[in-house]
């Protein structure tokens, strides 16, 4: 029997359907797996950047140490795995090889040498980082609102607590996670962000610790009508 030519569209149509799905679902979950494991190991490369240029010894190594073993993992996972979304960048392993070296050779600087010397060698991994995110279509703006999140969620606790020192003790990390941020966007919204956590430290600073915890729930509200829209 002939089948019917509409017969015919239809499955043609949810074919292409279902492979369509198929990448579309290939490329989304590989980029937010993908984004995971960057993630966890950028966040003890910004850790070890913040601690040399806030010229803190202790706390740099063991960012450092940690960075020297996740960089490890990472590197090696995607120089044998090529998921869809960095396929096509021929520029990728090289950017791998260029960055291992920056941060195997300053090994020396953190433990024992200058460590604001070493905070300006350990910047120059940024740009590498960022071109790579944009080369594969990664959105700067949702991988720092990620990394700020965690800062803040830091933040919040003492203010839930009413404990002044320790948030004027964790702003200046979240303060450098939020710039992060503001080089990405710095619109109206993220403005919010901007003047609840320059709030918040304001009355820690000023001692007014009743007024902290509805300050901590404005600023998380403030993220999470950005991070919802645009994360």
């Amino acid at each position: 029997k002939k089948i019917n030519k509409w017969v015919v569209i239809v499955m043609v149509i949810f074919i292409a359907g279902v492979i369509g799905g198929g990448i579309y679902g290939s490329i989304f979950f590989t980029k937010k797996f993908f984004l995971e494991d960057y993630n966890k190991m950028n966040n003890f490369y910004k850790q070890t950047l913040f601690f040399t240029g806030q010229n803190k010894r202790a706390e740099a190594i063991s960012n450092y140490d940690q960075l020297v073993v996740e960089y490890a993992v990472f590197q090696q996972k995607y120089t044998n795995y090529k998921p869809f979304v960095i396929k096509q960048d021929n520029n990728f392993d090289g950017d791998l090889v260029k960055v291992n070296g920056i941060v195997s050779g300053l090994k020396d600087s953190v433990y024992t040498g200058d460590l604001l010397l070493a905070h300006k060698s350990f910047e120059d991994i940024r740009p590498i980082f960022q071109e790579m995110l944009k080369r594969n279509n990664f959105s700067l703006l949702a991988v720092s609102l990620v990394d700020f999140h965690d800062a803040m969620e830091e933040i919040l606790i003492p203010a839930e607590e009413k404990d002044a020192a320790k948030v004027l003790a964790i702003y200046p990390l979240v303060d450098e996670k939020l710039k992060e941020v503001e080089v990405s966007a710095n619109d109206e919204e993220i403005q919010a962000i901007r003047r609840n956590l320059d709030d918040l430290k304001s009355l820690a600073s000023q001692n007014k610790i009743e007024e902290m915890p509805a300050k901590g729930a404005a600023l998380k509200s403030s993220f999470v009508k950005v991070y919802l829209s645009r994360g």
